[in-house]
């Protein structure tokens, strides 16, 4: 199987043409070679499949062979490598995913492909659109029980689930701890994405996550996209501007626009080495 792995921001997965189909058990093999001592290292598995409602289909599988339905970071990956392997001629691409059809606008320097503006769609602040098991039409800046403690937190689907904290130091911040608290909570039936935020200043945020499947990773881009409409609807920041977030890979750049219609993240993809593997 010849791979590729790339990462956005530090995210990084191997990713897969698997334009015909062949991959018959994508889990298994996503949990095989993500191992970083084993494998080939990665935070995951994305396979490039063929769509019969937009250019691409991406299929996403955590380190874990769990499948997610998005990836912020993967899907501008996915960009870059379309266009660089000569699948697209396009500039705008149309990526299928299990949470909708993402248009991926690619960024160049000179005809090299750097990165991708992602249009990720309507945040929702409805719980039961996380699923979460608590009441009220949004669930912002409110009290998660736990054995470990009490969280202040604010829960935002971007098509995957997020549980958004702030704190004064997201160095210093027990994340492990925390996300464990809050997964162990027993209200996230399909468990949960944990963020935690620091701001910094009128138009840039910190933040670290715990991906669900993965564990710690260098970003993510729902989250970070969750964690901008959760400092928002704080009253940190504002609809329509563009907010700066800092991870612990690299920066993205995300605004929530005035009408509610959708985020839009914009950030780096990198290709880091192509290879082959025997998956047998």
């Amino acid at each position: 199987m010849r791979f590729t792995k790339m990462h956005g921001a530090g995210n990084d997965y191997i990713y897969v043409n698997d334009l015909a189909d062949s991959i018959e058990d994508p889990n298994t093999l996503a949990n095989k070679i993500s191992d970083r001592h084993f494998g080939i290292g990665g935070d995951g598995l994305v396979l490039i499949r063929p769509s019969k409602n937009a250019d691409f289909f991406m299929r996403m599988y955590n380190a874990d062979g769990s499948e997610g339905k998005m990836c912020g970071n993967a899907i501008r990956c996915v960009g870059k490598y379309v266009y660089d392997n000569k699948l697209t001629d396009k500039k705008i691409i149309d990526i299928e995913t299990l949470s909708g059809i993402k248009k991926v606008t690619l960024k160049f320097d000179d005809e090299e492909v750097v990165g991708a503006k992602v249009s990720m769609g309507k945040p929702s602040l409805n719980p039961k659109d996380i699923p979460a098991t608590v009441e009220g039409e949004n669930f912002i800046n409110k009290v998660i029980e736990t054995d470990g403690g009490s969280y202040n937190c604010t829960l935002v689907s971007m098509g995957n689930p997020h549980c958004i904290v702030f704190v004064e130091n997201t160095d210093t911040a027990a994340l492990e701890k925390m996300a464990n608290d809050v997964v162990s909570s027993g209200i996230f039936p399909e468990g949960v994405n944990f963020e935690i935020v620091q701001i910094i200043n009128d138009d840039t945020f910190k933040m670290r996550v715990f991906e669900r499947g993965s564990g710690e990773t260098l970003a993510c881009g729902t989250g970070a996209c969750a964690s901008t409409v959760a400092c928002i609807v704080n009253g940190y920041f504002k609809k329509d501007q563009t907010v700066n977030a800092k991870l612990l890979g690299g920066d993205l750049k995300i605004t929530w626009r005035e009408d509610d219609s959708e985020v839009i993240l914009e950030g780096p993809a990198t290709t880091v080495f192509t290879g082959e593997i025997d998956i047998k």
